[in-house]
């Protein structure tokens, strides 16, 4: 490819709405441009590299078996209402109405779909286990669309489906699933960490998420570094080890406290002279048209994921001061579980906890030497807290690790979740009609592009590793006046070009400094210059882009030493 007679609007700053790095990159190197929020149009060279992530996917989806489909985008109302997510998916969903004022939505994803056709298409245990997938546009009425191409509403995906007669055979797909997820990462070049993961407005019983780890991950993940466990911080288990020493302790008798306009936990614990883990919080919960209190631990906080999956609830959100002074009889930062008339749910950590101060449900007022069983019964104890780096790993007691990632792919185990629902069913070998057991596995194809940028880059720009790299070689003639340089230049580009490199050739006329400074910025992993002054002695330069210096090559070396970097990259991607 000739840079001249490409497409390649590359931009000397980012615009002033990017926020986030690869958002900034992708709009520079020219990938992207914004239509409307949350809505992108992929340019040519960022089109190139989303056609090599969906290649490295398709081979890969093959090998395990796979079978490619497309399926529509826009699903009708009726297989949404029959899942019984149309009422509860929430205003990502974007519903409308057709010419006759029938319900339609664009999918945000396909489990009713695929469903819907498995169910009229498959009737026996012998066409199973199978696997479908596609590589198709979702959309998503993001609330707030940001950070480009990472969280947008419009975005390409990759989701497939398996389809099995039981929870073993179901399990096995999940496996291979699994892997073949981790060899498409490895192939994309990326660094990554598969983590056990909520399920979400997807259901099922069972889920990992695959990270891409970065600094800049807006997902913080837990791994253990004495054992396998990993988890996001959503999912991540905690296990409490009660304190001896708490049990031995006297039950005081509790008192009333003045505490004027004292409402915080910092503010509580530096009036009273205590420390935050001697106190306990009282959270007023909103969920499904109901109330709950939830405790916690002064220096822990509320997982609401947990929460949401113990109760099984649809929504689950903090009351509003009205609400919880109706509850209370107090206002906001005073609430206590003492003569609370409400479900009471606590997280484990409360067990270990004796003469703890809490709120009085009384203006001003706390409550000192509070204490289990003698002053308030809890209804259910469980793990509703997120997990901190105190914690030890909940599988082998090991030290933890926190960092953090960026979510590109998701596997979930759906169970029967969808075939129930819709009538999904088979006759096994007795004869008998059974529900299909599903999985379900989704790939963000945009979002693993831009999670590669914000792993690989560097001041200059983008750091494609190879694989993915919209070029895998270019060839910056310097004085392109010059006969020799010119002639030379355009050699070593048929060269590789007939070899089956994918190459770039940069014949603009313009200054080396600005073909260099392009050349880093879209992060094409070798760049080989051929000047003057190299000539005058037949040797060349050849520069990988993630090291600081270039090299010089003889001339006829050229195309050996080329291809040799190129396998050793590709090897490294691996």
């Amino acid at each position: 490819m000739r840079y001249s007679k490409y497409f390649i609007p590359t931009l000397k700053e980012a615009p002033s709405d990017a926020e986030i790095i690869s958002h900034k990159l992708m709009l520079r190197a020219g990938l992207i441009r914004k239509l409307s929020s949350g809505i992108y149009t992929y340019l040519p060279v960022g089109l190139k590299v989303i056609r090599k992530v969906e290649n490295i996917i398709r081979e890969e989806m093959d090998r395990a078996g796979a079978i490619e489909l497309l399926m529509p985008g826009v699903q009708p109302a009726e297989i949404w209402q029959e899942s019984g997510r149309w009422e509860h998916y929430g205003k990502e969903l974007l519903r409308f109405k057709d010419r006759n004022g029938r319900d339609f939505c664009l999918g945000p994803t396909h489990e009713e779909v695929i469903t819907d056709l498995v169910k009229k298409e498959i009737r026996s245990y012998r066409q199973m286990p199978v696997n479908f997938y596609q590589i198709q546009t979702k959309f998503r009425d993001e609330i707030r669309p940001r950070f480009g191409i990472m969280r947008c509403r419009e975005f390409i995906m990759k989701d497939a489906y398996s389809f099995d007669v039981d929870e073993k055979g179901a399990e096995r797909s999940y496996e291979i699933m699994y892997d073949t997820y981790c060899n498409i990462f490895k192939r994309c070049g990326l660094k990554f960490r598969a983590v056990e993961a909520d399920t979400g407005s997807i259901g099922g019983t069972f889920s990992h998420e695959f990270m891409v780890l970065a600094d800049t991950g807006e997902d913080q993940i837990v791994n253990c570094t004495a054992c396998p466990y990993a988890a996001n911080i959503e999912k991540a288990e905690v296990v409490d080890h009660y304190e001896s020493e708490a049990h031995s302790q006297r039950l005081l008798p509790y008192e009333e406290v003045h505490t004027p306009d004292v409402k915080s936990v910092d503010e509580v614990s530096e009036f009273l002279n205590i420390t935050s883990k001697e106190l306990v919080k009282t959270l007023i919960i909103k969920t499904d048209g109901d109330v709950v209190a939830a405790l916690i631990r002064g220096d822990h906080e509320l997982n609401p994921i947990k929460l949401k999956n113990l109760l099984g609830a649809q929504e689950l959100e903090l009351a509003d001061p009205l609400l919880v002074e109706e509850i209370t009889h107090a206002p906001m930062g005073f609430a206590g579980p003492v003569g609370l008339n409400i479900k009471i749910i606590a997280d484990n950590a409360i067990k270990g906890m004796k003469n703890f101060v809490t709120g009085a449900n009384k203006k001003d007022t706390h409550l000192k030497n509070v204490n289990l069983d003698r002053d308030f019964k809890v209804d259910t104890f469980a793990d509703i807290r997120i997990i901190t780096p105190e914690d030890r790993c909940p599988k082998c007691g090991g030290e933890l690790h926190f960092g953090r990632g960026i979510e590109v792919g998701h596997i979930f185990k759906l169970g029967t979740k969808y075939s129930e629902a819709m009538g999904a069913l088979f006759l096994d070998r007795d004869g008998k009609e059974k529900p299909i057991v599903m999985g379900c596995y989704g790939i963000g194809v945009g979002r693993t592009v831009a999670a590669a940028i914000e792993q690989n880059h560097d001041k200059d720009g983008i750091i494609f590793p190879i694989p993915i790299a919209p070029f895998e070689v270019i060839v910056v003639p310097v004085q392109m006046h010059e006969s020799r340089v010119s002639e030379v230049a355009e050699r070593i580009y048929k060269e590789m070009k007939d070899s089956g490199i994918d190459v770039l050739i940069d014949d603009r006329d313009l200054r080396g400094g600005v073909k260099f400074k392009d050349a880093d910025l879209l992060g094409i992993p070798l760049r080989v210059t051929v000047g003057k002054r190299g000539l005058e002695e037949d040797m060349v330069e050849i520069k990988l882009r993630k090291d600081k210096e270039p090299f010089s090559v003889p001339l006829s070396n050229v195309s050996s030493v080329i291809k040799e970097k190129i396998e050793e990259l590709y090897g490294k991607a691996k």
